[in-house]
């Protein structure tokens, strides 16, 4: 009974030395969670268990993100950074978690996103980053953002926000943008179009409160008519054109490039082609202006249609009103000339009654 008592307590030793878990954290075995909540923490605990799913880093003075960080958990699914003082990450920290679902970096005081930082994480589904002093996310960093579902981007420094960011979330559910300081220009039409067919689609979106020009301030973007951005209309073809020389002109340098000598072969450093921003994908085709659209040619053509049967029956009854006028008009003339004949003829009667009288009397005298 003794040597199974001590076996067994020679087996926990080893297990808790194969699996040591941080001096500054508390463990969870069975669910392989790290819970290093509050501790006053200034850089990620060391010695964590390779086969942790979570980890649990808010309420700390962590600063920053320095390369591979997380190189020790590479079956991490779930980390939490929320409530730091992150104001720098490594293009490189989250280099090697490729089953990340969920990443809170809320409520820090992150500036910017390197667009290589996501580039190895796959599988996200949670990205959080509500309450820092973003102004902008790089444009290839939603390409590897296919899989996510939950996108906070509240209160944080953001102006505009690129279409071309959120078509390629091709499953998300959620976005929330509330708290920015959004200047609603022209720019912005893409994003109030995208946001429609996406809350059409089941979306579910917070407010985007407008802070500039004056005539949208404090109105929700959603919710500005089309008509306060008449002006922009005159300026789309000039800015259209304009994109279509920049890009001719890009497009000519490009091949340029993929001609010269030194960059045929090789891969070092001379030989690699610059780096090259992804292409934005078609905008899908907006329904509800769709279906406007079809509704609002229908009623156009029915009115023409009925102005034109309108036209038809009075020009039909305005020629029949003149033929009648025509036909009593002759008759009318054909009494006149009968009545007028009549007199002369009975005048004529008259005369050849007198000379037939005239002629027994001058007989009689003979």
């Amino acid at each position: 009974m003794r040597g199974g008592v001590f076996k067994a307590f020679v087996a926990l030793l080893l297990v808790h030395v194969a699996s040591p878990c941080p001096k500054e954290c508390s463990c969870d075995a069975e669910a392989k969670s790290v819970d290093c909540r509050g501790r006053g923490l200034y850089d990620i605990p060391r010695h964590l268990q390779s086969d942790t799913l979570e980890l649990l880093l808010q309420d700390n003075r962590i600063r920053g993100l320095g390369s591979m960080v997380f190189r020790d958990v590479p079956q991490l699914r779930v980390l939490d950074l929320t409530n730091n003082s992150i104001t720098s990450v490594s293009p490189s920290a989250l280099l090697g978690l490729r089953v990340l679902q969920s990443l809170s970096l809320g409520h820090n005081a992150i500036r910017e996103l390197d667009r290589r930082l996501l580039g190895s994480v796959r599988n996200l589904t949670l990205l959080d980053l509500s309450h820092n002093v973003i102004t902008g996310l790089p444009g290839a960093m939603a390409d590897s953002m296919r899989q996510l579902r939950h996108l906070f981007l509240r209160n944080n420094r953001l102006q505009k926000l690129d279409r071309g960011h959120l078509e390629a979330l091709e499953s998300l559910e959620e976005l929330q943008l509330r708290g920015n300081p959004w200047r609603c220009d022209c720019h912005m039409i893409a994003l109030k179009l995208w946001l429609e067919t996406f809350r059409f689609k089941g979306g579910v979106v917070d407010e985007v409160t407008c802070t500039q020009p004056d005539p949208m301030k404090d109105k929700d973007l959603q919710r500005v008519p089309y008509e306060l951005f008449h002006s922009c209309m005159a300026t789309s073809y000039h800015y259209l054109f304009s994109n279509l020389r920049h890009l001719e002109t890009e497009h000519r340098h490009r091949v340029d490039l993929l001609h010269l000598p030194e960059l045929a072969g090789g891969g070092t450093e001379a030989g690699q082609l610059p780096e090259c921003e992804p292409k934005q994908r078609p905008r899908p085709v907006n329904l509800r202006h769709a279906i406007a659209t079809v509704v609002v040619t229908g009623v156009v053509c029915s009115i023409v249609l009925l102005m034109m049967v309108a036209a038809a029956i009075y020009g039909c009854a305005y020629a029949a009103i003149m033929a009648r006028y025509q036909r009593d008009l002759k008759k009318a003339e054909q009494r006149a000339a009968a009545a007028v004949s009549l007199p002369e003829k009975d005048k004529d009667k008259e005369a050849k009654g007198t000379a037939d009288e005239k002629e027994p009397l001058e007989n009689t005298i003979a």
